[in-house]
């Protein structure tokens, strides 16, 4: 499914952020001459989130390479539109059928710098103030570590517990940036999770949010996957 001159890219982001942690990533993408757009989820359910993420691609109105963070690995999985020509795994989560999100972000033992994670009373899981230089974004200056904090946006228990059907890796080619310096989701579960999707893998010496701290290895895995899947001009 060859992607067009007209083509666009669509970036996902995961829990604890919003939009605004791939701005680095949209301005190199737009100096190579590509579209972006950041697809805002409500971090409500995994079902609302894949919706969210459809109703973008549909705005967009043309074929996408499809990119997540973190938790939107699992949401764009579960996206359907046969406007994605391909999938873009930013040390994302990527679930299988029959698995959950925190399945496979609790498959091995976490680092020690992870942070302890336990919904509030409204059922919301926030990340602590002292998490984003310690194991979110480690690798980021102090002054976009208070910001990522400040603007952060909480991830509701369902999008996390909800088990998925089949992803949409399965029949798309995945590319998957590995991030070696993670303390979010260690690498050995990134790799066996990438390694199962039989994605193309570039690893890299980066944190947990490299759209802020490593964007240009962001923009080449993305501009990797736009010219094998179609000419981007």
């Amino acid at each position: 499914m060859p992607m067009d001159h007209d083509g666009a890219v669509v970036l996902v982001h995961g829990a604890w952020a919003d939009g605004s942690s791939w701005a680095k990533v949209v301005l190199g993408l737009r100096a190579e001459g590509l579209t972006s757009v950041a697809a805002p989820l409500p971090l409500t359910s995994l079902t609302e989130d894949a919706a969210a993420v459809e109703r973008t691609i549909e705005r967009v109105g043309r074929p996408v390479v499809l990119v997540g963070h973190a938790y939107a690995g699992g949401v764009i999985g579960a996206a359907r539109s046969d406007k994605i020509k391909a999938l873009v795994y930013v040390a994302a989560l990527a679930p299988d059928e029959g698995e959950t999100v925190a399945d496979v972000f609790y498959r091995a033992e976490p680092h020690p710098a992870a942070p302890k994670l336990t919904p509030d009373a409204n059922g919301l899981i926030w990340l602590p103030e002292d998490a984003f230089p310690s194991a979110f974004a480690p690798h980021a200056s102090a002054e976009e570590q208070a910001v990522l904090c400040a603007v952060q946006r909480p991830i509701a228990v369902p999008c996390i517990s909800t088990k998925v059907g089949r992803p949409l890796w399965k029949d798309r080619p995945s590319w998957f940036l590995l991030a070696e310096a993670d303390h979010m989701i260690v690498p050995r579960t990134q790799r066996f999770m990438a390694e199962r999707m039989s994605a193309t893998i570039r690893t890299h010496e980066v944190d947990h949010t490299p759209s802020v701290t490593a964007p240009d290895r962001v923009v080449d895995i993305i501009l990797e996957a736009v010219r094998a899947v179609g000419p981007s001009d």
